[in-house]
């Protein structure tokens, strides 16, 4: 039988790693530092590679570290989530889920979505990230989170996904703008403008970029704005156009008539929301049924531009 590292053998490391001195992870781990020290020495002898540099300054992954610390995150928490469901049982999802949330959907959704969790489920508890999509996508790889609410990840066999609903993408233009006077916006008038865009890891900043290529727009990357708020706030004075999701247009945009909110005829801008979680994860169940009481809160939203994914 091939050789496998212990768990505890895999704590230890990750505990050096993300805390940078053998004393304090000895500690967080709840052993002595000779103990901890022992055992990363077995497992670099084990594998035959070096994971930790050991200096005077402290302790850092080397290069080996840096690729296998995500795999032995993603063990451990691979062996937390079976834990928690031998403990829980499926009645109640097993006890706790760790949800990220896309900040461009999560503020407009999660009022609809939590009442209705925490109705069905009333003991369960959810801790909940915030972030862009790609930050997401790798915690949920390397199990710092369970499972995230997140536009559709892109090309990626690690994950198995739930489509939760389709949403629409609104072109939004300065009241001001010579576009806002036209009656329909087609692709082609875009060509002799500038596209605003959140940052890099943003869905949105690659639509945008999309949308740039396809008409011929100019991408403003010296602006990106930190948020939907950031952006509306240079889109009214006129710095550009942007893309705003239809649940952040309704809760935040409104009637607002510093801004015009349009679909381009003939190449309208979709995005999927889903729930996504690591392929091959043990508590599969929980989060196919977590998707399900999310697409049922997507009918109590009401709002226009988003709609249930059809089975």
């Amino acid at each position: 039988m091939p050789y496998r590292p212990t768990h505890r053998q895999l704590e230890y490391f990750v505990a050096v790693a993300e805390r940078g001195h053998f004393a304090e992870a000895a500690k967080a781990c709840h052993v002595s530092q000779p103990t901890l020290s022992t055992q990363l020495r077995l497992l670099e002898e084990q594998l035959g590679a070096d994971l930790i540099e050991r200096g005077v300054a402290g302790a850092r992954p080397t290069p080996v570290g840096l690729k296998l610390l995500p795999r032995a995150r993603a063990v451990l928490s691979a062996l937390d989530d079976m834990v928690d469901l031998a403990a829980t049982g499926a009645e109640n999802l097993g006890g706790l889920i760790r949800l990220g949330v896309a900040p461009t959907f999560g503020p407009y959704f999660m009022p609809q979505f939590l009442p209705r969790l925490h109705a069905v489920f009333p003991a369960l508890e959810i801790y909940i990230r915030e972030d862009r999509p790609l930050a997401l996508e790798t915690g949920v790889g390397d199990g710092t989170i369970d499972c995230a609410i997140t536009p559709m990840p892109q090309g990626s066999s690690q994950f198995v996904t739930a489509p939760i609903c389709e949403e629409t993408i609104y072109l939004g233009i300065p009241a001001e703008h010579p576009l806002a006077r036209e009656p329909q916006i087609e692709i082609d008038m875009l060509g002799d403008f500038r596209l605003l865009t959140l940052g890099r890891g943003h869905r949105l900043y690659d639509q945008v970029q999309t949308l740039c290529d396809v008409s011929g727009a100019q991408l403003r990357e010296d602006y990106e704005g930190t948020s939907l708020d950031a952006l509306r706030q240079m889109v009214s004075i006129g710095m550009g156009l942007s893309l705003f999701p239809a649940a952040y247009a309704a809760s935040e945009i409104g009637d607002d008539a510093a801004i015009r909110l349009c679909e381009i005829t003939q190449w309208p801008i979709r995005r999927t929301i889903c729930l996504a979680w690591r392929r091959g994860n043990v508590r599969e169940q929980h989060y196919l049924t977590l998707a399900g009481l999310a697409a049922e809160a997507i009918a109590n939203m009401q709002v226009a531009g988003i709609a249930q994914v059809q089975a």
